[in-house]
């Protein structure tokens, strides 16, 4: 039975470097926010599905899903929300668990902004949170992406408290300073998760 380690934090927090590092290793990633796009792919029975819950306007005119009335639509009605993960989430779940089972590396790494908050943590056997401020998550995520500091905050309060996915993780690395930094305490870590 292969380790699986759940990989977790926040937006800006430094994760996707981590996730990236990991790789370099041999290390198979399974990306829960790739898997996410995946199943709302043309063809897939949840666009089918969100189509007929929510109508034509979340299509593009090529048959594709348009993010963006989605995302305006969800942030508007709490319920909108609740209606999509119930349509999306079996199915991505569904799909992370044959890729994780289809991992063939020494260990393999389900790296997911929300694990705790989807119970994803639960298809893993341990957990690793790349943590932040959330001064520096703020600063990262506007430089990185150009969204604004509104939507950055707006992102982070819809995310789980840190002091209580600090509480959750088995381990926590403090991404407060170079990538250099990062590294050197992945390193140490997956030495450990090898010998698992």
């Amino acid at each position: 039975m292969t380790f699986i380690l759940g990989l977790t934090g926040g937006i800006g927090s430094g994760k996707s470097a981590a996730s990236t590092w990991f790789e370099t290793q041999g290390i198979t990633v399974v990306d829960a926010d790739i898997v996410a796009r995946e199943v709302v792919e043309k063809g897939q029975p949840a666009l089918q599905q969100i189509h007929a819950a929510f109508g034509d306007g979340v299509l593009l005119e090529n048959g594709e899903l348009n993010r963006q009335v989605l995302r305006e639509h969800i942030f508007k009605d709490p319920n909108a929300r609740q209606t999509l993960e119930y349509i999306t989430h079996p199915a991505i779940r569904q799909s992370i668990i044959q890729q994780l089972q289809a991992a063939t590396s020494r260990y393999v790494i389900l790296v997911s902004p929300l694990l705790f908050e989807t119970n994803q943590h639960e298809l893993t056997d341990h957990s690793l949170l790349i943590d932040a401020t959330e001064e520096l998550q703020i600063q990262r995520a506007s430089q990185r992406d150009g969204q604004s500091i509104e939507q950055i905050h707006k992102i982070i309060q819809a995310q789980m408290p840190r002091q209580q996915k600090q509480h959750l993780a088995n381990d926590i690395v403090l991404n407060d300073g170079h990538l250099e930094h990062l590294y050197s305490h992945l390193k140490v870590l997956h030495e450990r998760y090898l010998k698992r």
